[in-house]
């Protein structure tokens, strides 16, 4: 009969055998992928929806409205879609302001976000360099209104010049989780799903993508993590 020791060793054995088993798998699975696709907001940027407001006011009442008027309203989502012009999309948060202040920050704060809210995240410049080093091709997918259309994403993001190709969503009028954004997305750059990952910072958007054939990984803001997956 074995006694503990032989036992224990034996254990130990098998769990680095299975680490390294594991490890194997996944290397030979993201060696599969060619094509690494990005989320813009949360994932190559950072995004702090309050920065424009309080640019333009320290006061926490007229931050809060601003924030429920603009970045978390109809208007804005329709925006994103392509669906709605600036002016209307301004004129309509406007209306529901409940003071000529808050109005008057709401004005500020939508007329300037994209120079407040949108920053590099930290490190994902070089995880983007060195995918590229490991022959991969790199691309954006993301949500976002006509303002950042016509090369203006790249002024918010670290190394544009390192992309493959960017797909937003308001020039095509179409919004992820959608499936046919992911399916347009592919039609556009002639890429196959199956050679292709998603990086969202959102479930649903991941769990879409991996619906329609591509493999998916929610980003929760650790570069250090995504660099283990992607075997970096």
């Amino acid at each position: 009969m074995y006694d503990h020791e032989i036992i224990f060793n034996i254990l130990i054995l098998y769990i680095h055998a299975s680490h390294v088993f594991w490890r194997k798998v996944n290397r030979k699975i993201m060696a599969d992928y060619k094509n690494i696709v990005f989320d813009m907001g949360r994932v190559l940027t950072d995004y702090t929806a309050d920065n424009a407001t309080r640019a333009y006011t320290s006061d926490p009442e007229i931050i809060r409205e601003v924030n429920l008027l603009v970045y978390h309203s109809g208007e804005w989502t329709m925006l994103d879609a392509g669906l709605m012009q600036e002016e209307e999309a301004l004129r309509k948060m406007m209306e529901r302001a409940s003071s000529d202040q808050v109005r008057l920050a709401v004005k500020s704060s939508f007329e300037n976000w994209d120079k407040y809210n949108l920053t590099p995240h930290p490190g994902m410049g070089d995880l983007v360099r060195d995918l590229k080093k490991a022959g991969k091709k790199v691309y954006i997918l993301s949500n976002v209104s006509v303002r950042l259309d016509h090369d203006e994403w790249k002024k918010h993001v670290e190394t544009p010049e390192l992309f493959d190709g960017a797909f937003l969503s308001a020039p095509h009028k179409v919004l992820k989780p959608q499936h046919q954004i992911y399916e347009m997305f592919l039609q556009e750059y002639r890429l196959k799903a199956s050679d292709c990952v998603f990086i969202d910072d959102l479930s649903r958007n991941v769990r879409a993508a991996i619906e329609c054939g591509l493999g998916g990984y929610v980003f929760d803001g650790n570069v250090e993590k995504l660099r283990a997956f992607l075997n970096l």
